[in-house]
C-alpha cells in the first residue's frame, strides 16, 4: 500500500501594494506645482507692469521759460476723451516770488481745442491745476489691442487783460501715468524756449502687457465654460454616461456667468466689439447647444 504525499503548503498571498504613500506624494506635488505657478504668475505680471517705466521728469527750463504741464488723469476709450490737469509754470517775470502768486492775468490756450477753451489763471493767485479733456483718437472696438493717439498738442499763454493782452508760445510737458496703460510721448515742432526740447508733443497710449495677460486669462475662463458643458453633455446624449439631473443647475449657472465675466474685462470693451462677435456670442451658442443635448438625453431616458 502506497502512502500519498501530503499536499504542499499553499504559498502565502502577497500583500496588496501600498498605494497610500504614492497618493500623498502625488497630491503634495500637485499642491506645490499650483503654488509655484501662482507665484510665477504674480512675479511675471509685476515685471510686465514695470516694463514701460514712468514718464521722464518735466524739463522746466530756466527762469525765462513758460511751461504748460499736462498731467494725465483718465482715458475714456468709448468717448475718445483724455482727461488731463493743466498747470502753467510761468516765467519769473510773471510771478511774485515772495508770495508765489501771479503778477498778471494768464490764460492757457491749448491746441487742438479742449473742452473748456482758454484755461484762466487770475492775477494775485497761485497757479492751480485746471481739469479739462482733449481728444485721443482710437478704435475701442479693437479691445484689448486698441491704442489711442492725440493730435499734436501745443500751447500758447495769453498774458494780461483787455486790449493790452499778448500771446506768447509755451512748451508742453507731459507728466503722470494711467493704470493699465503704457504711455509714450513724442516731441515735435520747434523750440521757442531756452531749452532745446521741441515745444509740442504727441501722446500715444497702449494697453500694458500685464493688463493683456489678465484679459487673456478671463477669455480662457469664458471659453472653458462651453467646453466643459459639451464634455459632459455629449457622452450623456450618446448613452455612454448615465443621466444626472443635478447637472441642470450647473448648466444654468454657466449660462448666466458669461455676461458678468465679460463685464469685468479691464477697459470694459463696448457692446458689439470684436470680442462679443468672436467669443461671447459663440460661447453662449455653445452653452445653449450643450443644454439642448442635455435635455435630449433626459427625454431619451424618460422614454
Amino acid at each position: 500500500m502506497t502512502t500519498q504525499a501530503p499536499p504542499a503548503p499553499a504559498s502565502p498571498t502577497p500583500p496588496p501594494p501600498k498605494s497610500g504613500g504614492l497618493r500623498v506624494l502625488v497630491a503634495l506635488a500637485l499642491v506645490v506645482g499650483i503654488i509655484v505657478v501662482y507665484a510665477l504668475s504674480l512675479f511675471g505680471v509685476h515685471l510686465l507692469a514695470l516694463s514701460a517705466g514712468p514718464l521722464p521728469e518735466p524739463d522746466l527750463g530756466t527762469t525765462e521759460d513758460t511751461v504748460v504741464q499736462v498731467r494725465l488723469e483718465k482715458l475714456e476709450t468709448v468717448a475718445n476723451r483724455l482727461t488731463v490737469n493743466v498747470l502753467v509754470s510761468p516765467a519769473d517775470s510773471k510771478l511774485d516770488k515772495r508770495l508765489d502768486v501771479l503778477t498778471q492775468n494768464l490764460a492757457v490756450r491749448i491746441y487742438p481745442e479742449n473742452d473748456l477753451g482758454d484755461l484762466e489763471y487770475p492775477v494775485g493767485k497761485s497757479p492751480a491745476q485746471v481739469s479739462t479733456k482733449i481728444e485721443a483718437k482710437g478704435n475701442p472696438a479693437n479691445w484689448p489691442f486698441d491704442s489711442y493717439t492725440t493730435d499734436t498738442i501745443s500751447a500758447d499763454v495769453i498774458v494780461g487783460s483787455g486790449e493790452g493782452r499778448t500771446k506768447e508760445p509755451a512748451r508742453v510737458e507731459v507728466i503722470g501715468s494711467l493704470d493699465g496703460w503704457d504711455i509714450s510721448v513724442r516731441r515735435v515742432g520747434e523750440s521757442s524756449q531756452t531749452s532745446s526740447r521741441p515745444d509740442d508733443v504727441i501722446i500715444t497710449l497702449h494697453r500694458s502687457p500685464g493688463t493683456l495677460i489678465f484679459d487673456m486669462g478671463i477669455m480662457l475662463v469664458i471659453i472653458s465654460l462651453p467646453t466643459l458643458a459639451l464634455v459632459v453633455s455629449i457622452p450623456m446624449v450618446l448613452g455612454r454616461k448615465n443621466f444626472l439631473p443635478a447637472f441642470v443647475g450647473w448648466f444654468a449657472a454657466m449660462l448666466f456667468a458669461v455676461v458678468p465675466l465679460r463685464n469685468i474685462l479691464p477697459g470694459q470693451p463696448p457692446p458689439g466689439s470684436w470680442v462679443d462677435q468672436a467669443v461671447t456670442l459663440w460661447v453662449l451658442i455653445a452653452l445653449i447647444v450643450a443644454m439642448s443635448l442635455f435635455i435630449l438625453a433626459y427625454r431619451r431616458q424618460s422614454d
